[in-house]
Order: C-alpha cells, then sequence, then structure tokens
C-alpha cells in the first residue's frame, strides 16, 4: 500500500462529493505547496493538474505527479495551453495552474451529482473557483490570489487544520477501499465529468 493516494481515490472511495469546507481547506493547502513550487522558477511548475495528479499522503502533505506520468487531462489544460502556447513567464505558468486547480476542485464538488442537480456552494466559493476557471488568461485570478482568499475564509470560519483532514481523507481511502485499486490512471471517469463541468462553468461566465 503506498503513502500517497489521489484525489480521484479520496472520490472514488466516498463516492459522493467533497463539502465546502474541505474544499477550502485544501485549496489553501494546495495553493500554498504550488506557490512555494512556483518560487523555484516556472520550469519547476507543471502547468496541469488533475485529480487524478493530486496526492495526499497520510502524514497530511500534499504533492503532485509529474507531468510526464499521467495521461487524460486534456479538459483541465487551461485553453492557452490547449493552444499549445508556452508559458513565457512564472505569471503565465501560474495562470495555467489556477485553471487547472480550479476544474480539479470544481470536479471535487460536482463528483457524481445528477447532471440536472445543482452545485451548491457559497458564493464565495463558487465566485473564486469561476474566477480560476476563467477562459481568458489575462482575465483570470492568479495563485496569490487564491492564496488570499483562503487566508480570509479560515480566519473567519473555525476550519480543521489542512494537515489533520488530509490524513482524514487518506484513512478514509484505506479505510473504504479493501483492495486499494487505483483509479487515477483510469481517466475515463476523469475526463467524462470534466467535459460536464465545462459546459455547467461556461453557463455560468
Amino acid at each position: 500500500m503506498g503513502t500517497f493516494v489521489t484525489l480521484a481515490e479520496v472520490l472514488e472511495a466516498r463516492g459522493s462529493p467533497l463539502d465546502e469546507d474541505e474544499v477550502w481547506c485544501l485549496l489553501l493547502a494546495t495553493t500554498e505547496a504550488l506557490l512555494d513550487i512556483s518560487k523555484k522558477g516556472s520550469g519547476n511548475i507543471c502547468n496541469v493538474l488533475s485529480p487524478g495528479s493530486m496526492l495526499l499522503s497520510a502524514n497530511g502533505s500534499l504533492a503532485f505527479k509529474s507531468c510526464a506520468r499521467y495521461e487524460d487531462v486534456a479538459s483541465y489544460k487551461a485553453p492557452e495551453v490547449q493552444q499549445g502556447h508556452p508559458a513565457s513567464s512564472r505569471t503565465a505558468a501560474e495562470k495555467m495552474v489556477v485553471y487547472s486547480l480550479g476544474m480539479t476542485f470544481y470536479w471535487c464538488v460536482d463528483y457524481r451529482l445528477p447532471q440536472n442537480q445543482p452545485v451548491h456552494l457559497s458564493s464565495e466559493l463558487e465566485g473564486l473557483l469561476l474566477s480560476m476557471c476563467e477562459d481568458v488568461a489575462a482575465r483570470r485570478t492568479d495563485l496569490l490570489s487564491v492564496l488570499e482568499a483562503c487566508e480570509l475564509h479560515h480566519r473567519t470560519t473555525m476550519l480543521l487544520p489542512a494537515e489533520r483532514l488530509i490524513r482524514q481523507l487518506v484513512e478514509e481511502v484505506y479505510r473504504n477501499s479493501a483492495d486499494h485499486t487505483p483509479v487515477a490512471e483510469n481517466g475515463s471517469e476523469l475526463t467524462d465529468r470534466s467535459q460536464m463541468i465545462r459546459h455547467r462553468l461556461h453557463s455560468k461566465i
């Protein structure tokens, strides 16, 4: 049994979406981790994330699979990445990963909901995710702004420390998955669902 589980495996084991408090906690931890990577240079940050590439550790930490180690993430790519535009700066690279991050967490709150059932989010979180999934990079929010929004929310609410939540989510996977069959390598559900999410988002923007 591996040290890490993917975010996709967490949702598969649970069989239902993340709740809003869990999203705020994970979004804060993920943004902090990505900013730390970004500070080391744009070449160190992968511009595409997905539920199958985010790794949660039993010790409460986060990591990310390298870009070359997973597939079926086209729907999580920012429009400029799909069009083949390289990241010309650290800011451009961050904007690309912000889009993927927004799509990833929207997938987490939309997970296995019937297509005609709306996603129930506060206007605060929904507005943040929509700003992260803005098709035009110049209008898309950046990592620092996401971090500031998360920190502000955490100061005004009583949420679990991210490390404790991550440990709990990993424990859920181990407890509920007797054979611990990885779902991250089977990207069909990730891809199909994210196409639906794109339609939902575009109906809101």
